[in-house]
Parts: C-alpha cells; sequence; structure tokens
C-alpha cells in the first residue's frame, strides 16, 4: 500500500495512540453512534425493517472503526489498509441477493461528521499546545479521510463480485417484492417459489447473535420444514446470520410446537407473526416476524422465541427506550427491581382475568402461593393492580421482554 504522506513526528504520533488507545475502550457505542447517523443514508428503508441486517451493518461499523483505531495505536498517522473479511463478504452478498444498493459514499460522509466530531472532542484533552493539535488534526484527517475513500472503493468492488456471482438473486428479490406489497401475479410467483400463495400462511424470522452458530440457525430450519407438510414450507436465505421462513397449510404446526423444535437448539432465536391468508398474509405475518424481531434486538431482549401477538403493544411502547424506562418506573416504582417471581405472578394474574385459580395453573403454582405473590406485588408497585390494570401490566410486559430496562439510561450523544 502506497504511502501518501510523510510519517508523523514523535510526539504528534504519541498523541493520536493515546487518543486511539482510549476511543477503543469505547468502540461500542462509538461505533453505535456511528451507524444511527449512517444508516439512513446509506441505505433505502427496504433495509431498515430486518434487524439482522441492520446488526450486520452495525457490525460492519464496529469492525470499520477498530480496524482504523488499531491500525493508528500501532502505526499512528500512516494510511490504514481495509479490510474486507469473510463476514462483511456475507453481508454484501446479502444485501446484493435483496436488491439492496447501499449508498457507500453518503454513509461514509455521515459517519466522517460523527466521527470527526468525537475525534476532535478526544484530541482537545490530549494535545498540550495549540500547535501540537494542529498538526495531530492535519494528520489524522488525512488518515481518516483516505480509509473512507479506500473503503468506499473496496466496498464497491465487493459488491461487484457478489452481483456477479449471485445465482439466487432472482428468486430472493421476487420474495422482498411480495414481502413489501409490490403487485404480482399470485399465479406468477408461485410458479418462481414453487410455493402456494392462496392459503393461510405464518412468517418466522429465525436468526443467530454470532456467525459461528449459523449451522444450528440451519439444523433448527431444516427440523421446521420438516414439520410441514410437504412442499408448504418456503425458507428464504435473508442473511448469513437469518432465515426467512413462511409455513402454509391446513395442518401447519402449532406454535407451541414450533418453540419446542427451537428451543431444543441452543443459541437460535425466532420471532413469528400472526396466521394470515392469501398474498396479503403471506406479507403481513412476514411483517409482524421482523417486528417483532426487531423489538429483541432493539431491547437486547433474552427471549428465543416471540410471537408478535404477544409483544405488538411493548412494541409500541418501547420505539423510544427512554420513554419506555420512565414509564415503566413510574408506574412500578419499587416493584421494578423485585424479585421477578412478583411481577411474573402479578402479569399473569392480570392476563388470566384477575383469577389466582387460573393463574396458579398456568404458572404450576398453589394458589395460595400466587395470591401470596400477587399480594406483595401490589404493596410494593407504586400502582395498585386494581386502580390501573391497563398501566401496570403494560409496564410488566415491558420489564418481561426487557428485564434490563430500568437500569439502561440512554446511550449518549456523541
Amino acid at each position: 500500500m502506497e504511502e501518501l504522506w510523510p510519517a508523523p513526528p514523535p510526539d504528534v504520533a504519541d498523541a493520536i495512540r493515546s487518543v486511539c488507545q482510549r476511543l477503543l475502550a469505547d468502540a461500542d457505542a462509538f461505533a453505535d453512534a456511528i451507524t444511527r447517523a449512517s444508516l439512513p443514508a446509506q441505505y433505502a428503508s427496504t433495509l431498515l425493517p430486518d434487524a439482522s441486517l441492520v446488526e450486520e451493518d452495525r457490525e460492519l461499523n464496529r469492525s470499520d472503526l477498530a480496524q482504523w483505531v488499531t491500525s493508528n495505536i500501532q502505526r499512528p498517522g500512516r494510511r490504514v489498509d481495509v479490510y474486507i473479511g469473510p463476514r462483511t463478504r456475507a453481508f454484501i452478498h446479502d444485501l446484493v441477493a435483496r436488491g439492496i444498493a447501499p449508498d457507500f459514499t453518503d454513509g461514509w460522509r455521515s459517519a466522517l461528521t460523527i466521527g470527526w466530531r468525537r475525534w476532535l472532542q478526544e484530541c482537545m484533552e490530549f494535545a498540550g499546545t495549540p500547535e501540537l493539535l494542529v498538526e495531530v488534526l492535519d494528520v489524522s484527517a488525512k488518515s481518516m479521510i483516505q480509509y473512507a475513500l479506500d473503503s468506499v472503493t473496496a466496498l464497491r468492488e465487493a459488491s461487484l463480485a457478489a452481483a456477479m456471482g449471485n445465482a439466487d438473486a432472482d428468486a430472493i428479490a421476487l420474495v422482498q417484492l411480495l414481502a413489501t406489497g409490490a403487485p404480482i401475479s399470485a399465479d406468477l410467483a408461485e410458479s418462481r417459489l414453487r410455493y402456494r400463495l392462496e392459503r393461510q400462511h405464518v412468517g418466522l424470522a429465525v436468526w443467530v447473535d454470532d456467525l459461528e452458530h449459523a449451522e444450528a440457525m440451519d439444523e433448527v430450519v431444516a427440523a421446521l420444514r420438516t414439520a410441514a407438510t410437504p412442499n408448504n414450507a418456503l425458507t428464504v436465505r435473508a442473511s448469513a446470520t437469518s432465515r426467512w421462513i413462511w409455513l402454509s397449510g391446513e395442518n401447519t404446526p402449532d406454535q407451541h410446537h414450533l418453540e419446542k423444535i427451537l428451543l431444543k437448539t441452543e443459541h437460535v432465536r425466532a420471532a413469528i407473526g400472526r396466521p394470515g391468508d392469501g398474498l396479503a398474509g403471506f406479507r403481513t405475518s412476514h411483517q409482524d416476524a421482523l417486528a417483532a424481531q426487531s423489538l429483541i434486538v432493539r431491547l437486547g431482549s433474552p427471549h428465543r422465541f416471540t410471537r408478535y401477538a404477544d409483544v405488538e403493544l411493548v412494541d409500541s411502547l418501547t420505539k423510544d427506550r427512554e420513554s419506555a424506562r420512565r414509564f415503566v418506573i413510574t408506574t412500578l416504582g419499587p416493584l421494578a427491581d423485585a424479585d421477578p417471581a412478583l411481577r411474573q405472578s402479578l402479569l399473569t394474574y392480570v392476563q388470566c382475568g384477575f383469577s389466582a385459580t387460573r393463574a396458579a395453573a398456568n404458572l404450576y403454582a398453589h394458589r395460595n402461593t400466587v395470591e401470596r405473590r400477587v399480594s406483595r406485588a401490589n404493596e410494593v408497585s407504586s400502582t395498585r393492580v386494581e386502580d390501573n390494570p391497563t398501566h401496570v401490566a403494560a409496564a410488566l410486559m415491558v420489564l418481561d421482554i426487557a428485564p434490563d430496562i430500568t437500569r439502561d439510561a440512554s446511550p449518549p450523544a456523541v
């Protein structure tokens, strides 16, 4: 790789190294701030509802940030090699297959705006004199801008290579069009996909958090397909770490059976939409599944099997995480941090129509135990369930999905 400017003097190099060491310790939060700015600039709205691809984009930003920062710790102020690893290539392959053409230039422009502002703030603390600060900024600007230019070139080349080698792009693009409501005839779609559309469908999103568990994910997908009637399942590779599935027909396995299949294998997660009929049902059930997946990823929830019908209210309440946090704390008070068994008993009690007998059956507990827990939860809660059962139940549902939400303040602005 050709060096395009002279090496910095030792004091400038030391200052750059110190700033980068500090940034490396905060790399995840920094990358998240960059992602929030670059995502809408780089992609069409098609990508944004898909939590797996959004997470892959965030991982790409983390990788880019780590590459530039660690390189400047080792060789401060020099030109940085661009690294396009297997995970990045798989991500680009998935974008191409979905017909998504990122605007890498606009994405990097937005990323540089955030990155340069943070860099200025950090440099002001480490550069002891105005003269040193000027030199540090001059050298680091060259390194940062050149890395952006080199990255855009490398990403475009990788996209071109993926487009030339993608044999499944047409089928995946067709599914994408159907899922977004494009006016395509059912006959054409059925002949291309070999899947009947004029029937009831249930859509699932299956994913893993780490690429190393992709094989386990595909084993679960195979088991889900086997559970359905032959030719009544459609599977699409949505990304390297996620799959979209549609199951159809009258003999589709019930959701409890699907949940059991999933939970047999560690590390794999799934979200399932509400059943729907025909082309419209194909689309809406899929959109439900993506919304549930996005909720779980957004809140960092530990849940592995999620029905959108169970979390639709929570999805609406938690679009603004900080607002949801305040709602839970205001509604529940000390109960938000109390024994989870108290919260679960109270939530089940409300969901069972205030019947301790039914709640006990659902919780596999004695009725007296449930009544005692409900009474204690009511004493601890800021809002008694009799006074506002809707708010109490909603707050408990949010905590059930995101148990740490009351302890997590919003990420600081960068």
